[in-house]
């Protein structure tokens, strides 16, 4: 595989599992230094070996994302490893509680709206004005098809998805001109460990996820992980600002 990001450096936030998982090993495999930024480690230590075994160098930064002094830690270690950064990957999120509006509880919708929200625009805080010393860098936000559509019994999750695609579009106007492209994937019934608690893992419930999906099955991490290289790569030199489905038809249907 050409070594596309040879001397870049990445940040994935929620790099341990799934997505965040998959895009690691993604930039590794072309070349990138990773910072996996996680509230936790994966225990087989999973992440790390992957990338060593794709010929890649990273280190691990634990970090609560919707918290700011754990956030500019994470920032300031990356700094201090590696010196730069290029490329941010600002995944971190949870599903948070299913309840409908009414019954969605005030420490489901603060906790919710601290990791998926604020915790996106905290990285994002962080990071550019180091890629502003670089007058150029790219970030991708993980959004959700739920930050371009209503799902019942998840208020606040919904809130934070479309709340990323908004804040996405105002950052990349905002630094359009100074070198940094800003877009956010929005993934659809990808088969992670969130869909196996929101599932139960019973099947009946799986296939009704699957049912969602016009191509007929989930998608995988690796699908989504390819999205966020592309974007961050010169091939997507020319876009910004999109919130891209990478969803198996989910929004068409």
């Amino acid at each position: 595989m050409e070594k596309i990001f040879d001397g870049k450096v990445a940040i994935v936030t929620g790099g341990s599992f799934g997505i965040g998982q998959a895009a690691a090993i993604a930039f590794a495999k072309r070349g990138a230094k990773l910072v996996i930024a996680d509230w936790m480690e994966d225990k087989e230590n999973e992440t790390m070996n992957q990338i060593k075994n794709a010929g890649g160098d990273g280190i691990f930064i634990k970090c609560d994302v919707s918290n700011s002094n754990d956030v500019k830690n994470m920032i300031e270690k990356t700094i201090a490893h590696y010196g730069r950064i290029d490329y941010a990957f600002n995944n971190a999120g949870i599903e948070g509680h299913m309840a409908t509006t009414h019954e969605c509880t005030e420490d489901n919708w603060d906790k919710t709206i601290g990791v998926n929200l604020k915790g996106v625009w905290l990285c994002m805080k962080h990071e550019i004005p180091y890629m502003l010393k670089l007058n150029k860098g790219v970030i991708v936000n993980c959004a959700s098809v739920a930050g371009l559509n209503g799902f019942p019994g998840l208020p606040a999750y919904v809130a934070t998805k479309h709340g990323v695609v908004g804040l996405t579009k105002t950052a990349a106007l905002e630094y359009a001109k100074l070198g940094i492209r800003v877009n956010a994937v929005c993934p659809g019934v990808i088969h992670t460990s969130m869909i196996d608690r929101l599932t139960g893992k019973e099947k009946e419930v799986e296939k009704q996820f699957t049912a969602m999906e016009p191509v007929g099955r989930m998608g995988t991490p690796e699908e989504v992980a390819e999205a966020v290289v592309w974007l961050c790569s010169d091939a997507a030199s020319f876009v910004t600002g999109i919130a891209m489905p990478v969803d198996g038809g989910f929004i068409v249907g």
